[in-house]
């Protein structure tokens, strides 16, 4: 087991995304975490760890998103983009918001407290005294709750219920479940985000980046949504109410229904509702037929056909096909 003292909270500890350094550069792998005692690992060292199945444990409180991704191949990173092993994480403190964003497997077992919103976690019944444990909601989709117990929520063989007014971020991430994920509640930011699927049914409003990078299954939300929802869609259905920005940007696939009018993003652009669009809003919705009918429909606007004019002998003019 690797172990670190910090003299402080860190952010990012653990987080296989390194703050997505390809992004901006805000963390770099080979930086050494600061405020350690004794010791001079860097962020690289830990992630490493997980990656080959062995077990962390951070003596000190953490600061925000700790465990971000853990568990997945990360595809900016240069890997397959899919879920794999991972150790487990112990905290001798407490835990700062947006723990376990992203996570496909492993374990988190705090001391401490943890501050909302979670990620994509839920608490079990813990099996080392002392300790609270928690699971990636895909690791217990995908493989079961095996001798682990749930608390405060209910897991039965095809809907997972999540009724215990936690704020939670990233549920469902990257999920290839069957099932379904009710939510009696809101949720934080990016539901569904890669999901393959599966259904996520949001009985109240979802945050920012829902269904992005969404890739097949269905995410239903009864509220609205925040900005870059439906952002690069591969496939899918998303369907809220309304949503506060823009929506629909770089989807490649997949449809997204609105009641209210969305603005969008190109390549998203409004197209015609079928009835089998209509009857499945009916049906998720929870709405008549004529209301129904009413909603928005969003899919990547085809690329449209260019011509050249082409002047004739006779002086008419032909329109042909670039």
């Amino acid at each position: 087991m690797l172990k670190i003292r910090t003299l402080k909270p860190i952010d990012n500890l653990c987080d296989y995304t390194f703050n997505f350094c390809w992004n901006d550069s805000k963390l770099q792998p080979v930086d050494v975490i600061p405020s350690q005692e004794d010791t001079s690992f860097t962020y690289a060292d830990l992630v490493a760890e997980l990656r080959a199945g062995r077990n962390v444990c951070i003596d000190g409180d953490t600061g925000k998103r700790l465990a971000y991704g853990v568990g997945t191949d990360i595809k900016h990173m240069g890997g397959t983009g899919r879920t794999e092993m991972a150790g487990n994480i112990f905290v001798e403190g407490d835990v700062g918001p947006e723990a376990g964003m992203g996570m496909a497997a492993g374990s988190l077992y705090i001391k401490g407290d943890i501050e909302e919103p979670l990620g994509n976690i839920l608490e079990v019944t813990s099996d080392i005294e002392g300790y609270r444990k928690f699971r990636s909601i895909t690791d217990l989709l995908s493989n079961g709750l095996g001798k682990d117990t749930l608390k405060n929520n209910s897991l039965s063989e095809n809907t997972l219920k999540l009724n215990d007014g936690i704020l939670r971020g990233t549920i469902g991430s990257r999920c290839n479940w069957q099932g379904t994920v009710l939510v009696e509640g809101d949720v934080y930011n990016g539901t569904g985000v890669l999901m393959q699927q599966g259904t996520i049914i949001i009985k109240g409003d979802a945050g920012m980046n829902t269904g992005s990078h969404l890739d097949g299954g269905t995410v239903v939300v009864h509220g609205s949504v925040g900005e870059f929802s439906g952002a690069y869609m591969k496939a899918g259905r998303l369907i809220f109410l309304n949503a506060k920005g823009y929506v629909g940007a770089g989807m490649t696939g997949g449809t997204i229904y609105s009641k209210k009018k969305s603005s969008t993003s190109p390549p998203a652009a409004k197209t015609r509702l079928e009835k089998d669009d209509i009857e499945f809003i009916r049906k998720n919705m929870e709405t008549g037929r004529v209301e129904s009918m009413l909603y928005n429909k969003y899919e990547p606007e085809k690329e449209k056909e260019k011509f050249v004019k082409v002047h004739m002998r006779d002086g008419s003019i032909v329109m042909r096909k670039i």
